[in-house]
């Protein structure tokens, strides 16, 4: 039974807080598990091709404000980065060695790309495994977040960061399925847009898992 895409921020944070645990997911590290949600929920046919690249451990965090009508935290990459150069993404990267879980890698990135103080942020719990094209098994951190933090941009990684109300996002009208060419091949993928922003992607991919999670 799917619910409205309408839930306030105590319904919404009593829900993760009863549904999701900082239990960290088994397929991580591994390659005889994989994990049930990724890029291949777009794109089937690439699931086998995801099965055997190199496993790249990474973890995000989900940063949902508490306010009145709570809203996520997002962030636009730096348009001279190699890779996925002015994506619209959560904050987040690789799990380090020295990290001690995936939530403490997705606090540090966060902390280092927005300077986003953990002061003003609740862990509430881990989404599904999302594995990649390109072998990355991301742990997606939902986590709360109390207002009036202050950010600092590492320019380096991050041109800008916004918020949208949560409700848009979960509203799955506003989730289509898109393609693009990409090395002679026709790709889907998810894809939501927000005025001038365009979510797509991995970052689409985990808001879809967060519906299934707390909205279903």
């Amino acid at each position: 039974m799917e619910v409205m895409a309408t839930l306030s921020a105590a319904e919404f944070f009593a829900r993760a807080r009863k549904r999701l645990t900082l239990d960290v997911p088994p397929g991580l590290t591994d390659p005889s598990i994989t994990p049930k949600r990724g890029d291949h929920d777009a794109e089937p046919v690439m699931q086998k091709m995801m099965e055997v690249r190199p496993i790249r451990p990474a973890a995000v965090l989900v940063p949902v404000v508490d306010h009145a009508e709570p809203t996520v935290l997002l962030t636009q990459r730096s348009a001279h980065l190699p890779d996925h150069p002015g994506q619209v993404s959560f904050p987040g990267g690789k799990i380090d060695k020295s990290d001690a879980s995936p939530l403490d890698s997705a606090l540090r990135e966060a902390e280092e790309e927005i300077g986003l103080d953990r002061g003003h942020v609740e862990p509430l719990g881990y989404l599904d495994l999302y594995m990649t094209t390109f072998g990355f098994r991301i742990v997606p951190v939902i986590a709360r977040i109390t207002p009036g933090f202050a950010l600092t941009l590492n320019t380096g990684e991050v041109d800008a960061t916004f918020e949208v109300p949560l409700a848009f996002l979960m509203d799955q009208s506003n989730v289509q399925r898109h393609s693009r060419d990409w090395q002679g091949m026709t790709r889907h993928y998810y894809a939501i847009t927000f005025g001038e922003r365009y979510i797509c992607g991995v970052t689409a991919g985990i808001l879809r898992n967060l519906h299934e999670r707390i909205y279903k």
